[in-house]
Protein backbone atom coordinates (compact mmCIF):
# COMPACT_ATOMS: atom_id res chain seq x y z
CA UNK A 1 0.00 0.00 0.00
CA UNK A 2 2.49 2.04 0.68
CA UNK A 3 4.60 1.87 -2.61
CA UNK A 4 0.98 2.21 -4.16
CA UNK A 5 0.79 5.70 -2.42
CA UNK A 6 4.23 6.69 -3.31
CA UNK A 7 3.91 5.85 -7.11
CA UNK A 8 0.26 8.20 -6.73
CA UNK A 9 1.53 11.04 -4.92
CA UNK A 10 4.32 11.29 -7.83
CA UNK A 11 1.82 11.25 -10.63
CA UNK A 12 0.15 13.88 -8.93
CA UNK A 13 3.05 16.36 -8.58
CA UNK A 14 3.28 15.84 -12.33
CA UNK A 15 2.68 19.65 -14.00
CA UNK A 16 2.00 21.93 -11.58
CA UNK A 17 0.58 19.30 -8.65
CA UNK A 18 2.10 20.31 -5.04
CA UNK A 19 4.05 17.88 -3.40
CA UNK A 20 1.84 16.63 0.06
CA UNK A 21 3.09 15.30 2.76
CA UNK A 22 0.65 12.63 2.57
CA UNK A 23 -2.00 11.43 0.07
CA UNK A 24 -5.18 9.09 0.17
CA UNK A 25 -8.02 8.32 -1.70
CA UNK A 26 -9.40 12.15 -1.15
CA UNK A 27 -6.54 13.11 -2.74
CA UNK A 28 -6.88 10.95 -5.29
CA UNK A 29 -10.56 12.17 -5.94
CA UNK A 30 -9.78 16.22 -5.44
CA UNK A 31 -6.24 17.38 -5.45
CA UNK A 32 -5.78 20.31 -3.73
CA UNK A 33 -4.84 23.13 -4.89
CA UNK A 34 -1.37 24.35 -4.21
CA UNK A 35 -0.45 26.50 -0.96
CA UNK A 36 -0.35 30.14 -1.83
CA UNK A 37 3.11 30.94 -0.97
CA UNK A 38 4.41 34.68 0.76
CA UNK A 39 7.48 34.75 0.07
CA UNK A 40 6.97 36.84 -3.32
CA UNK A 41 4.86 39.20 -1.02
CA UNK A 42 7.49 39.83 1.77
CA UNK A 43 10.08 40.14 -0.81
CA UNK A 44 8.33 43.35 -2.37
CA UNK A 45 8.30 44.99 1.45
CA UNK A 46 4.85 43.40 2.65
CA UNK A 47 4.39 42.77 6.19
CA UNK A 48 3.62 38.91 7.45
CA UNK A 49 -0.09 39.89 6.85
CA UNK A 50 -0.56 41.63 3.81
CA UNK A 51 1.19 38.82 2.14
CA UNK A 52 -0.55 36.06 3.39
CA UNK A 53 -3.95 38.00 2.46
CA UNK A 54 -2.59 38.72 -1.26
CA UNK A 55 -1.28 35.44 -1.76
CA UNK A 56 -5.11 34.13 -0.75
CA UNK A 57 -5.79 35.68 -3.55
CA UNK A 58 -2.91 34.72 -6.01
CA UNK A 59 -5.16 32.56 -7.83
CA UNK A 60 -7.39 35.60 -8.90
CA UNK A 61 -4.36 38.67 -8.98
CA UNK A 62 -2.70 36.71 -12.03
CA UNK A 63 -5.52 35.59 -14.02
CA UNK A 64 -6.74 39.29 -13.69
CA UNK A 65 -3.36 40.66 -14.59
CA UNK A 66 -3.65 38.65 -17.32
CA UNK A 67 -6.94 39.46 -18.65
CA UNK A 68 -6.42 43.45 -18.56
CA UNK A 69 -3.44 43.15 -20.79
CA UNK A 70 -6.06 41.59 -22.90
CA UNK A 71 -8.70 43.24 -22.68
CA UNK A 72 -6.18 46.99 -23.28
CA UNK A 73 -4.71 45.22 -26.64
CA UNK A 74 -8.46 43.93 -27.98
CA UNK A 75 -10.18 47.49 -26.64
CA UNK A 76 -7.48 49.67 -28.52
CA UNK A 77 -8.82 51.55 -31.65
CA UNK A 78 -11.83 49.13 -31.75
CA UNK A 79 -13.79 51.54 -33.81
CA UNK A 80 -11.07 51.28 -36.54
CA UNK A 81 -11.55 50.63 -39.18
CA UNK A 82 -14.90 52.52 -39.30
CA UNK A 83 -16.29 50.59 -42.04
CA UNK A 84 -17.81 46.91 -42.23
CA UNK A 85 -15.42 43.93 -42.49
CA UNK A 86 -15.88 41.25 -43.87
CA UNK A 87 -19.33 39.16 -43.10
CA UNK A 88 -20.07 42.35 -40.25
CA UNK A 89 -21.94 43.25 -43.46
CA UNK A 90 -24.79 40.58 -42.18
CA UNK A 91 -24.34 40.13 -38.39
CA UNK A 92 -24.00 43.83 -37.59
CA UNK A 93 -27.48 44.44 -39.52
CA UNK A 94 -29.19 41.50 -38.12
CA UNK A 95 -28.30 42.63 -34.92
CA UNK A 96 -29.45 45.88 -35.41
CA UNK A 97 -32.87 44.23 -36.76
CA UNK A 98 -33.14 42.38 -33.37
CA UNK A 99 -32.98 45.32 -31.36
CA UNK A 100 -35.66 46.81 -33.77
CA UNK A 101 -37.96 43.76 -34.37
CA UNK A 102 -36.84 40.67 -32.36
CA UNK A 103 -36.53 38.73 -35.61
CA UNK A 104 -34.01 39.75 -38.54
CA UNK A 105 -35.53 41.82 -41.34
CA UNK A 106 -34.46 43.03 -44.64
CA UNK A 107 -31.93 45.87 -45.81
CA UNK A 108 -31.19 47.73 -48.75
CA UNK A 109 -27.24 46.51 -50.17
CA UNK A 110 -24.79 48.78 -49.07
CA UNK A 111 -26.48 51.27 -46.75
CA UNK A 112 -24.71 50.35 -43.46
CA UNK A 113 -21.16 51.19 -45.18
CA UNK A 114 -22.21 54.64 -45.92
CA UNK A 115 -20.17 57.07 -43.00
CA UNK A 116 -23.61 59.66 -43.05
CA UNK A 117 -25.83 56.83 -42.00
CA UNK A 118 -23.68 55.15 -39.42
CA UNK A 119 -24.14 59.12 -37.60
CA UNK A 120 -27.66 58.95 -38.16
CA UNK A 121 -28.96 55.27 -38.13
CA UNK A 122 -33.06 55.84 -37.77
CA UNK A 123 -32.64 57.14 -41.32
CA UNK A 124 -31.74 53.89 -42.25
CA UNK A 125 -34.85 52.44 -44.30
CA UNK A 126 -34.94 48.87 -42.48
CA UNK A 127 -38.06 47.48 -43.61
CA UNK A 128 -39.61 44.67 -41.31
CA UNK A 129 -39.73 42.13 -44.21
CA UNK A 130 -38.61 38.98 -43.18
CA UNK A 131 -35.37 38.17 -43.92
CA UNK A 132 -33.86 34.51 -44.57
CA UNK A 133 -30.92 33.93 -42.31
CA UNK A 134 -29.26 30.73 -41.69
CA UNK A 135 -27.46 31.25 -38.47
CA UNK A 136 -29.73 31.01 -35.12
CA UNK A 137 -29.97 34.28 -33.25
CA UNK A 138 -28.08 34.22 -29.80
CA UNK A 139 -24.63 35.00 -31.59
CA UNK A 140 -26.50 38.12 -32.92
CA UNK A 141 -28.34 39.09 -29.59
CA UNK A 142 -24.67 39.48 -28.16
CA UNK A 143 -23.93 41.69 -31.02
CA UNK A 144 -26.61 43.85 -30.36
CA UNK A 145 -26.22 44.03 -26.30
CA UNK A 146 -23.05 46.44 -27.99
CA UNK A 147 -25.43 48.19 -30.29
CA UNK A 148 -28.03 48.93 -27.95
CA UNK A 149 -25.49 50.53 -25.84
CA UNK A 150 -22.88 52.50 -28.37
CA UNK A 151 -25.26 52.69 -31.44
CA UNK A 152 -25.08 51.21 -34.73
CA UNK A 153 -21.64 51.77 -35.76
CA UNK A 154 -18.07 49.93 -35.79
CA UNK A 155 -17.58 50.41 -32.12
CA UNK A 156 -21.10 49.50 -31.14
CA UNK A 157 -20.98 46.09 -33.00
CA UNK A 158 -17.44 45.23 -32.17
CA UNK A 159 -17.81 45.79 -28.12
CA UNK A 160 -19.38 42.70 -27.09
CA UNK A 161 -16.90 40.78 -29.22
CA UNK A 162 -13.79 42.40 -27.55
CA UNK A 163 -15.73 41.90 -23.78
CA UNK A 164 -16.35 38.44 -24.69
CA UNK A 165 -12.79 37.43 -25.74
CA UNK A 166 -10.97 39.31 -22.97
CA UNK A 167 -13.56 37.39 -20.73
CA UNK A 168 -12.46 33.82 -22.39
CA UNK A 169 -8.61 35.13 -21.34
CA UNK A 170 -9.98 35.35 -17.81
CA UNK A 171 -11.64 32.25 -17.89
CA UNK A 172 -8.81 30.04 -19.24
CA UNK A 173 -6.35 31.47 -16.65
CA UNK A 174 -8.89 29.88 -14.49
CA UNK A 175 -9.76 26.91 -16.07
CA UNK A 176 -5.57 25.91 -16.44
CA UNK A 177 -5.04 26.77 -12.69
CA UNK A 178 -7.93 24.17 -11.83
CA UNK A 179 -7.09 21.45 -14.43
CA UNK A 180 -3.00 21.78 -13.74
CA UNK A 181 -3.66 22.76 -9.94
CA UNK A 182 -0.60 25.50 -10.97
CA UNK A 183 -1.81 29.62 -10.78
CA UNK A 184 1.20 29.62 -13.01
CA UNK A 185 0.66 27.53 -15.57
CA UNK A 186 -2.69 28.91 -15.65
CA UNK A 187 -1.55 32.29 -16.85
CA UNK A 188 0.19 31.08 -19.25
CA UNK A 189 -2.18 29.32 -21.09
CA UNK A 190 -4.46 32.42 -20.38
CA UNK A 191 -1.36 34.97 -21.35
CA UNK A 192 -1.25 32.37 -25.06
CA UNK A 193 -4.94 33.03 -25.68
CA UNK A 194 -4.35 37.04 -25.10
CA UNK A 195 -1.68 36.56 -27.97
CA UNK A 196 -3.19 34.50 -30.39
CA UNK A 197 -3.56 36.17 -33.41
CA UNK A 198 -6.49 34.73 -34.48
CA UNK A 199 -8.67 35.47 -31.24
CA UNK A 200 -7.85 38.59 -31.28
CA UNK A 201 -8.69 39.54 -34.49
CA UNK A 202 -11.89 37.61 -33.81
CA UNK A 203 -12.49 39.64 -30.95
CA UNK A 204 -12.38 42.80 -33.14
CA UNK A 205 -14.78 42.11 -35.60
CA UNK A 206 -18.15 41.62 -35.47
CA UNK A 207 -18.72 37.44 -36.40
CA UNK A 208 -20.16 34.67 -34.55
CA UNK A 209 -17.88 32.10 -33.76
CA UNK A 210 -15.84 33.62 -30.89
CA UNK A 211 -19.45 33.51 -29.22
CA UNK A 212 -19.70 29.67 -29.87
CA UNK A 213 -15.59 29.80 -28.35
CA UNK A 214 -16.79 31.57 -25.29
CA UNK A 215 -19.62 29.87 -24.82
CA UNK A 216 -18.01 26.39 -25.10
CA UNK A 217 -14.99 27.51 -23.13
CA UNK A 218 -17.59 28.11 -20.07
CA UNK A 219 -19.32 24.92 -20.53
CA UNK A 220 -15.53 23.20 -20.07
CA UNK A 221 -15.08 25.29 -17.13
CA UNK A 222 -18.36 24.56 -15.51
CA UNK A 223 -17.73 20.82 -16.29
CA UNK A 224 -14.26 20.83 -14.53
CA UNK A 225 -15.63 22.79 -11.47
CA UNK A 226 -18.57 19.95 -11.47
CA UNK A 227 -16.14 17.05 -12.21
CA UNK A 228 -14.27 18.56 -8.55
CA UNK A 229 -17.78 18.74 -7.15
CA UNK A 230 -18.87 15.49 -7.53
CA UNK A 231 -15.75 14.01 -6.51
CA UNK A 232 -15.94 15.80 -3.64
CA UNK A 233 -19.06 14.30 -2.42
CA UNK A 234 -18.05 10.86 -3.21
CA UNK A 235 -14.72 11.63 -1.09
CA UNK A 236 -16.48 12.63 2.16
CA UNK A 237 -18.74 9.39 1.87
CA UNK A 238 -15.67 7.44 2.10
CA UNK A 239 -15.02 5.30 5.09
CA UNK A 240 -11.56 6.86 7.38
CA UNK A 241 -8.57 4.33 8.92
CA UNK A 242 -7.38 4.74 12.04
CA UNK A 243 -4.69 7.07 10.61
CA UNK A 244 -7.21 9.54 8.72
CA UNK A 245 -6.64 8.22 5.38
CA UNK A 246 -9.90 7.45 3.14
CA UNK A 247 -10.14 4.33 1.42
CA UNK A 248 -11.69 3.04 -1.68
CA UNK A 249 -15.09 1.65 -0.31
CA UNK A 250 -17.25 -0.88 -2.73
CA UNK A 251 -20.93 0.38 -1.01
CA UNK A 252 -19.79 4.37 -1.91
CA UNK A 253 -18.40 3.64 -4.94
CA UNK A 254 -21.54 1.46 -6.17
CA UNK A 255 -24.35 3.42 -4.43
CA UNK A 256 -23.59 6.73 -3.30
CA UNK A 257 -25.22 9.49 -5.42
CA UNK A 258 -23.77 12.45 -6.50
CA UNK A 259 -26.51 14.97 -5.43
CA UNK A 260 -27.32 18.17 -6.80
CA UNK A 261 -25.06 19.41 -9.66
CA UNK A 262 -25.87 22.52 -10.30
CA UNK A 263 -21.88 23.48 -12.20
CA UNK A 264 -23.05 20.65 -14.77
CA UNK A 265 -26.66 22.56 -15.13
CA UNK A 266 -24.91 25.75 -15.86
CA UNK A 267 -22.69 23.75 -18.97
CA UNK A 268 -25.62 22.43 -19.98
CA UNK A 269 -27.09 26.48 -20.41
CA UNK A 270 -23.74 27.40 -21.92
CA UNK A 271 -23.94 24.55 -24.39
CA UNK A 272 -27.71 25.64 -25.18
CA UNK A 273 -26.24 28.92 -25.73
CA UNK A 274 -23.16 27.15 -27.87
CA UNK A 275 -26.09 25.86 -30.25
CA UNK A 276 -28.01 29.17 -30.60
CA UNK A 277 -24.94 30.91 -31.98
CA UNK A 278 -24.07 28.65 -34.77
CA UNK A 279 -24.89 25.28 -35.31
CA UNK A 280 -21.59 23.56 -35.12
CA UNK A 281 -22.37 24.21 -31.44
CA UNK A 282 -23.89 20.85 -31.45
CA UNK A 283 -20.75 19.17 -31.61
CA UNK A 284 -19.62 20.41 -28.69
CA UNK A 285 -22.91 19.82 -26.59
CA UNK A 286 -22.30 15.86 -27.59
CA UNK A 287 -18.49 15.14 -26.97
CA UNK A 288 -19.00 17.26 -23.36
CA UNK A 289 -21.78 14.95 -22.59
CA UNK A 290 -20.26 11.72 -23.15
CA UNK A 291 -16.96 13.47 -21.61
CA UNK A 292 -18.71 13.85 -18.20
CA UNK A 293 -20.00 10.69 -17.80
CA UNK A 294 -16.80 9.36 -18.60
CA UNK A 295 -15.12 11.18 -16.09
CA UNK A 296 -17.94 10.01 -13.62
CA UNK A 297 -17.12 6.15 -14.48
CA UNK A 298 -13.01 7.27 -13.11
CA UNK A 299 -14.76 9.06 -9.89
CA UNK A 300 -16.74 5.79 -9.07
CA UNK A 301 -14.11 3.24 -9.92
CA UNK A 302 -11.55 5.24 -7.78
CA UNK A 303 -13.77 5.29 -4.98
CA UNK A 304 -14.05 1.72 -5.02
CA UNK A 305 -16.47 0.34 -7.32
CA UNK A 306 -16.57 -3.03 -8.72
CA UNK A 307 -18.64 -2.15 -12.02
CA UNK A 308 -17.61 1.62 -12.21
CA UNK A 309 -19.68 1.35 -15.76
CA UNK A 310 -23.03 -0.25 -14.35
CA UNK A 311 -22.76 2.13 -11.18
CA UNK A 312 -22.71 5.06 -13.76
CA UNK A 313 -25.63 3.72 -15.85
CA UNK A 314 -27.66 3.63 -12.18
CA UNK A 315 -27.05 6.39 -10.57
CA UNK A 316 -25.42 9.16 -12.86
CA UNK A 317 -26.36 8.36 -16.56
CA UNK A 318 -29.91 9.03 -16.46
CA UNK A 319 -29.92 11.97 -14.40
CA UNK A 320 -27.02 13.47 -16.97
CA UNK A 321 -29.47 13.03 -19.62
CA UNK A 322 -31.86 14.90 -18.21
CA UNK A 323 -29.92 17.52 -16.81
CA UNK A 324 -28.27 18.22 -19.90
CA UNK A 325 -30.29 17.69 -23.10
CA UNK A 326 -33.69 19.04 -21.69
CA UNK A 327 -32.08 22.49 -20.10
CA UNK A 328 -29.79 22.97 -23.59
CA UNK A 329 -32.98 22.47 -25.65
CA UNK A 330 -34.66 24.76 -23.42
CA UNK A 331 -32.00 27.66 -23.44
CA UNK A 332 -31.74 26.89 -26.89
CA UNK A 333 -35.34 27.50 -27.36
CA UNK A 334 -35.35 30.33 -25.76
CA UNK A 335 -33.00 32.00 -27.53
CA UNK A 336 -35.80 32.19 -30.29
CA UNK A 337 -38.25 34.32 -27.53
CA UNK A 338 -38.43 36.83 -30.24
CA UNK A 339 -39.09 35.04 -33.29
CA UNK A 340 -41.53 32.86 -31.36
CA UNK A 341 -43.22 36.49 -30.36
CA UNK A 342 -43.30 38.10 -33.76
CA UNK A 343 -45.83 37.05 -36.28
CA UNK A 344 -43.58 38.28 -39.18
CA UNK A 345 -40.39 36.38 -38.63
CA UNK A 346 -39.69 34.32 -41.50
CA UNK A 347 -41.04 31.23 -41.63
CA UNK A 348 -43.43 31.50 -38.27
CA UNK A 349 -46.54 30.42 -39.89
CA UNK A 350 -45.37 27.70 -41.54
CA UNK A 351 -47.31 24.87 -39.64
CA UNK A 352 -50.36 27.04 -38.96
CA UNK A 353 -53.45 24.89 -40.04
CA UNK A 354 -51.33 22.18 -41.49
CA UNK A 355 -52.34 18.59 -40.51
CA UNK A 356 -50.35 15.40 -40.16
CA UNK A 357 -48.39 13.05 -37.90
CA UNK A 358 -46.98 15.62 -35.46
CA UNK A 359 -49.76 17.75 -35.24
CA UNK A 360 -50.03 17.31 -31.28
CA UNK A 361 -46.65 19.30 -31.37
CA UNK A 362 -47.54 23.42 -31.23
CA UNK A 363 -47.01 24.94 -34.68
CA UNK A 364 -44.79 27.40 -33.71
CA UNK A 365 -42.25 24.64 -32.76
CA UNK A 366 -43.27 22.56 -35.61
CA UNK A 367 -42.29 25.91 -37.71
CA UNK A 368 -39.32 26.58 -35.66
CA UNK A 369 -38.28 22.67 -36.78
CA UNK A 370 -39.08 23.24 -40.38
CA UNK A 371 -37.08 26.19 -40.29
CA UNK A 372 -33.94 24.41 -39.07
CA UNK A 373 -34.10 21.92 -41.55
CA UNK A 374 -33.52 24.15 -44.03
CA UNK A 375 -30.93 26.13 -42.57
CA UNK A 376 -29.33 23.07 -41.46
CA UNK A 377 -29.43 22.06 -45.51
CA UNK A 378 -27.93 24.94 -46.57
CA UNK A 379 -25.21 25.20 -44.14
CA UNK A 380 -23.72 21.21 -45.31
CA UNK A 381 -24.17 21.87 -48.83
CA UNK A 382 -22.33 25.52 -49.19
CA UNK A 383 -20.35 24.96 -51.99
CA UNK A 384 -19.96 28.79 -53.47
CA UNK A 385 -16.50 29.09 -54.04
CA UNK A 386 -14.42 32.08 -52.47
CA UNK A 387 -10.75 32.86 -52.71
CA UNK A 388 -10.11 32.38 -48.91
CA UNK A 389 -11.72 29.12 -48.48
CA UNK A 390 -9.68 26.20 -47.21
CA UNK A 391 -9.65 22.24 -45.85
CA UNK A 392 -9.26 21.71 -42.25
CA UNK A 393 -6.10 19.45 -42.81
CA UNK A 394 -4.56 23.13 -43.46
CA UNK A 395 -5.68 24.87 -40.19
CA UNK A 396 -3.09 23.60 -37.85
CA UNK A 397 -0.01 24.69 -39.75
CA UNK A 398 -1.92 28.21 -41.07
CA UNK A 399 -2.30 27.33 -44.50
CA UNK A 400 -4.90 29.92 -45.65
CA UNK A 401 -5.66 32.73 -43.26
CA UNK A 402 -8.74 35.09 -44.24
CA UNK A 403 -7.71 38.50 -45.51
CA UNK A 404 -10.85 40.82 -43.84
CA UNK A 405 -9.40 44.05 -45.11
CA UNK A 406 -7.06 45.01 -46.82
CA UNK A 407 -6.01 48.97 -48.40
CA UNK A 408 -3.01 50.04 -49.99
CA UNK A 409 -2.63 54.03 -49.23
CA UNK A 410 -0.37 56.06 -51.42
CA UNK A 411 2.59 58.26 -49.94
CA UNK A 412 0.56 61.03 -48.16
CA UNK A 413 -2.49 59.13 -47.28
CA UNK A 414 -4.14 57.54 -44.24
CA UNK A 415 -0.87 57.84 -42.83
CA UNK A 416 1.63 56.46 -45.50
CA UNK A 417 4.74 58.25 -45.99
CA UNK A 418 6.55 55.97 -47.92
CA UNK A 419 7.29 56.58 -52.06
CA UNK A 420 6.78 52.96 -53.08
CA UNK A 421 3.27 53.13 -50.95
CA UNK A 422 1.81 51.64 -48.18
CA UNK A 423 -0.64 48.45 -47.14
CA UNK A 424 -3.36 48.28 -44.36
CA UNK A 425 -4.54 44.62 -43.80
CA UNK A 426 -6.47 42.94 -41.04
CA UNK A 427 -5.90 39.07 -41.00
CA UNK A 428 -7.30 36.37 -39.69
CA UNK A 429 -3.81 34.92 -38.51
CA UNK A 430 -2.92 32.69 -35.66
CA UNK A 431 0.00 33.84 -33.84
CA UNK A 432 2.65 31.04 -36.55
CA UNK A 433 4.54 30.04 -33.52
CA UNK A 434 1.95 29.50 -30.62
CA UNK A 435 0.11 27.10 -33.53
CA UNK A 436 3.53 25.49 -34.77
CA UNK A 437 4.10 24.66 -31.19
CA UNK A 438 0.52 23.54 -30.46
CA UNK A 439 0.83 20.70 -33.36
CA UNK A 440 3.96 19.08 -31.14
CA UNK A 441 1.98 19.77 -27.61
CA UNK A 442 -0.84 18.00 -29.45
CA UNK A 443 1.25 15.07 -29.72
CA UNK A 444 2.55 15.04 -26.31
CA UNK A 445 -1.10 14.89 -25.30
CA UNK A 446 -1.97 11.75 -27.14
CA UNK A 447 0.76 10.25 -26.10
CA UNK A 448 0.06 11.24 -22.19
CA UNK A 449 -3.57 10.43 -22.89
CA UNK A 450 -2.81 6.79 -24.77
CA UNK A 451 0.05 5.66 -22.25
CA UNK A 452 -0.01 7.28 -19.11
CA UNK A 453 -3.89 7.79 -18.67
CA UNK A 454 -3.83 11.27 -17.77
CA UNK A 455 -6.80 12.51 -17.85
CA UNK A 456 -6.47 16.25 -17.97
CA UNK A 457 -4.87 15.67 -21.61
CA UNK A 458 -7.68 13.96 -22.78
CA UNK A 459 -10.54 16.61 -21.58
CA UNK A 460 -7.77 19.21 -23.21
CA UNK A 461 -7.83 16.69 -27.18
CA UNK A 462 -11.46 16.40 -26.27
CA UNK A 463 -12.50 19.72 -26.55
CA UNK A 464 -10.40 21.02 -29.37
CA UNK A 465 -11.64 17.65 -31.32
CA UNK A 466 -14.75 19.01 -30.84
CA UNK A 467 -14.44 21.98 -32.47
CA UNK A 468 -11.87 20.80 -35.18
CA UNK A 469 -12.91 17.51 -35.69
CA UNK A 470 -16.31 17.94 -37.30
CA UNK A 471 -15.25 20.12 -40.11
CA UNK A 472 -13.79 17.35 -41.92
CA UNK A 473 -17.14 15.42 -42.64
CA UNK A 474 -17.67 18.43 -44.95
CA UNK A 475 -14.85 18.40 -47.32
CA UNK A 476 -16.88 19.61 -50.21
CA UNK A 477 -18.31 22.41 -48.38
CA UNK A 478 -17.39 25.95 -48.32
CA UNK A 479 -15.02 26.63 -45.22
CA UNK A 480 -12.82 29.04 -43.48
CA UNK A 481 -10.03 29.35 -41.49
CA UNK A 482 -11.44 31.23 -38.97
CA UNK A 483 -13.87 28.40 -37.80
CA UNK A 484 -10.78 27.25 -35.80
CA UNK A 485 -11.34 30.07 -32.89
CA UNK A 486 -13.35 27.34 -31.02
CA UNK A 487 -10.74 25.58 -30.41
CA UNK A 488 -8.03 28.14 -29.79
CA UNK A 489 -8.19 27.92 -26.11
CA UNK A 490 -7.62 24.44 -26.16
CA UNK A 491 -4.50 24.57 -28.11
CA UNK A 492 -3.02 26.76 -25.53
CA UNK A 493 -4.25 24.78 -22.77
CA UNK A 494 -1.95 22.51 -24.67
CA UNK A 495 1.23 24.20 -24.67
CA UNK A 496 0.49 25.06 -21.15
CA UNK A 497 0.85 21.66 -20.71
CA UNK A 498 4.07 20.87 -22.49
CA UNK A 499 5.42 23.75 -21.07
CA UNK A 500 4.83 21.90 -17.46
CA UNK A 501 6.64 19.18 -18.51
CA UNK A 502 9.21 21.32 -19.24
CA UNK A 503 9.29 22.77 -15.78
CA UNK A 504 9.40 18.85 -14.51
CA UNK A 505 7.78 17.80 -11.09
CA UNK A 506 8.59 19.64 -7.79
CA UNK A 507 10.75 16.79 -7.11
CA UNK A 508 12.87 17.16 -9.76
CA UNK A 509 16.77 18.55 -9.53
CA UNK A 510 16.94 22.53 -9.46
CA UNK A 511 18.81 22.22 -12.28
CA UNK A 512 16.43 20.47 -14.13
CA UNK A 513 13.57 22.74 -12.76
CA UNK A 514 15.81 25.96 -14.05
CA UNK A 515 16.64 24.62 -17.55
CA UNK A 516 12.67 23.83 -17.96
CA UNK A 517 12.02 27.20 -16.79
CA UNK A 518 14.20 28.73 -19.38
CA UNK A 519 13.13 26.09 -22.03
CA UNK A 520 9.37 27.59 -21.62
CA UNK A 521 9.97 30.59 -20.90
CA UNK A 522 11.68 31.07 -23.72
CA UNK A 523 8.78 29.50 -25.92
CA UNK A 524 6.54 31.51 -24.20
CA UNK A 525 8.35 34.70 -24.51
CA UNK A 526 9.14 33.88 -28.54
CA UNK A 527 5.69 33.84 -29.12
CA UNK A 528 5.12 37.09 -27.44
CA UNK A 529 7.70 38.55 -29.82
CA UNK A 530 5.50 36.49 -32.81
CA UNK A 531 2.60 38.56 -31.80
CA UNK A 532 4.09 41.76 -31.52
CA UNK A 533 5.43 41.29 -35.12
CA UNK A 534 2.11 40.81 -36.60
CA UNK A 535 0.52 43.00 -34.60
CA UNK A 536 0.28 45.37 -37.70
CA UNK A 537 -1.55 43.07 -40.20
CA UNK A 538 -3.72 42.48 -36.96
CA UNK A 539 -4.95 45.91 -36.35
CA UNK A 540 -5.07 47.19 -39.86
CA UNK A 541 -2.29 49.69 -39.34
CA UNK A 542 -0.60 52.00 -42.19
CA UNK A 543 2.41 50.26 -42.77
CA UNK A 544 5.01 50.72 -45.66
CA UNK A 545 4.21 47.83 -48.99
CA UNK A 546 8.00 46.32 -47.49
CA UNK A 547 6.93 45.76 -44.26
CA UNK A 548 3.70 44.10 -45.26
CA UNK A 549 5.09 41.93 -47.99
CA UNK A 550 8.08 40.77 -44.97
CA UNK A 551 5.18 39.55 -43.12
CA UNK A 552 3.57 37.24 -45.76
CA UNK A 553 5.74 34.15 -44.95
CA UNK A 554 4.09 31.87 -47.56
CA UNK A 555 2.68 32.31 -50.78
CA UNK A 556 -1.19 31.38 -49.28
CA UNK A 557 -0.80 34.06 -46.94
CA UNK A 558 -1.44 36.57 -49.69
Amino acid sequence: MEAESSAWARRLRRFGYAERARTDTRDRLVPPFPEPGTRMWESLGLGPVAAHRLAKWGGWIGPLLVAVFAGAIRFWHLGNPRDVVFDETYYAKDAWSLLKFGYEGTWPDGKISNPQILAHPQVIPLSDAPGYVVHPPMGKWVIAVGEWMFGLNPFGWRFMMALIGTLSVLMLCRIGRRLFRSTALGCVAGTLLAVDGLHFVMSRIALLDLVISFFALAAFGCLLIDRDWSRARLARALPVDENGFARPDQHTGDRVGMGWRPWRIAAAVCLGLACASKWNGLYFLAVFGVMTVVWDVGSRRLAGARRPYLAVLRKDLGWAALTILPVALVTYLLSWTGWFLSDNAYGRHWADGRGGTWSWIPAPIRSLWHYEVQVYDFNVNLQTPHPYQSNPWSWLVLGRPVSYFFQSPKNGEDGCHTASGCSREIIALGTPLLWWSACFALIYLIYRWAMRRDWRAGAILCAAGAGYLPWFLYQDRTIFFFYAVAFVPYLCLAVAMMVGAFLGPPTASEGRRMWGAVGGGTLVLLIIWNFIYFFPIYTGMTIPYSGWQARMWFDSWV
